[in-house]
């Protein structure tokens, strides 16, 4: 017996320690599962004569994720960071593991650095806006954030692999992001590469902000411009219940067709408002993008999307929504759901009914 009373009380002077420092610098683990059961189609004449997309009924993931973060304190006012996010479909098991933000980096009172895979500022900036967050039919990326030319969608929403990245502190309500990716995949004839910053400002009620990216030598829509470039002004305002954000932004792409060198500009913008009345939230949103596309077709995209919702607040980690959407495209036909797309043609309007249930943890 007294052996036995030793050998435990060995064991527990050799754990005892690593709880001690898993207490101090703790591991959380983090998730959100949220799915939409939709009604959708896509009606509208086309020139190639394609079969219009039926009505259907589908469950769809709006980004779930599960993840791991954590910190430990290094002394002298820094501190060590990881984080592991994954995504999963809590409809289907088809994900990638890890594919999610992901890094490692240090902390201190200049601010963070990471190096992994990760949101760019741009995109972690705009979203802001959205009501949706980028998710749900009716979210940012239907028609802002690259998409709405040569039928892409969201190419400026990106998470870039192989990047660092650093955040200052906020001083006085202004934070600054900046990003850079490693041209890994740089060859004689091409140097592709992903770089950007955002500056915003927050005080109170009220959050403004402006994010800029490039893109070289890289893929879009069957073609690769030398250089793309966007430039967005973003911002929202509450006023009591009400809520009201905006997002203007330009890309400049510059590519080569028949007669030489060209240079196209894609304007695009967003405006909502949310009210809020108690639990509930009203909602609409707007969005609109015209030209860009790097073709000599005769007609330029353009395509507006308009979205109604209504949110049921349960609580702080749990909501219902619903929502419609409908979007109207010109014969380009480039705009599309904000998640989820349809496999559209010229010419035709996706429009879909969606109901939405969201849990974190």
């Amino acid at each position: 017996m007294n052996k036995k009373l030793i050998a435990l009380a060995v064991a527990g002077a050799c754990v005892a320690p690593a709880a001690m420092a898993q207490t101090a610098n703790p591991v959380v683990l983090y998730g959100r599962v949220y799915a939409t059961v939709e009604q959708v189609q896509a009606k509208g004449s086309n020139p190639s004569n394609a079969a219009e997309v039926s009505s259907r009924t589908r469950v769809s993931d709006q980004s779930s994720l599960l993840g791991v973060r954590g910190t430990e304190d290094l002394g002298g006012g820094l501190k060590a960071f990881f984080q592991l996010e994954t995504a999963f479909k809590p409809d289907q098991n088809d994900t990638t593991f890890a594919a999610r933000n992901s890094g490692v980096g240090l902390q201190g009172a200049w601010g963070s650095v990471l190096m992994g895979r990760w949101d760019v500022p741009y995109k972690s900036t705009t979203i802001a806006v959205d009501p949706y967050g980028d998710l749900t039919l009716g979210g940012i990326t239907a028609a802002n954030s690259g998409s709405g030319a040569r039928n892409v969608q969201a190419e400026f929403d990106r998470r870039d692999q192989n990047v660092v990245q650093y955040w200052s502190p906020s001083i006085a309500g202004f934070a600054l992001r900046a990003s850079y990716s490693a041209n890994e995949a740089h060859t004689a004839t091409a140097n592709p590469r992903s770089n950007g910053a955002s500056l915003t400002w927050t005080g109170g009620p009220i959050y403004v902000g402006y994010a800029y990216h490039e893109l070289y030598d890289t893929a879009y829509g069957g073609i690769t411009p030398p250089k793309q470039t966007a430039n967005a002004v973003f911002g929202s305002v509450e006023f009591g219940p009400i809520k009201i954000g905006a997002d203007y932004g330009e890309i400049k792409r510059t590519g080569e067709f028949t007669g030489g060198a060209t240079i196209t500009k894609q304007k695009h913008y967003l405006a909502n408002i949310v009210w809020t009345l108690g639990n509930n939230q009203l909602s609409y949103q707007h969005q609109n993008s015209k030209n860009g596309d790097l073709t000599s077709l005769a007609m330029q995209p353009d395509c507006k999307v308009d979205a109604l919702g209504w949110q049921y607040n349960f609580s702080k980690r749990t909501f219902f929504l619903a929502q419609y959407v409908k979007i109207d495209n010109n014969d380009t036909a480039t705009c599309n759901f904000g998640s989820n797309t349809l496999a559209i043609a010229a010419g035709q309007d996706p429009k879909g009914v969606s109901l939405g249930l969201r849990h974190v943890f």
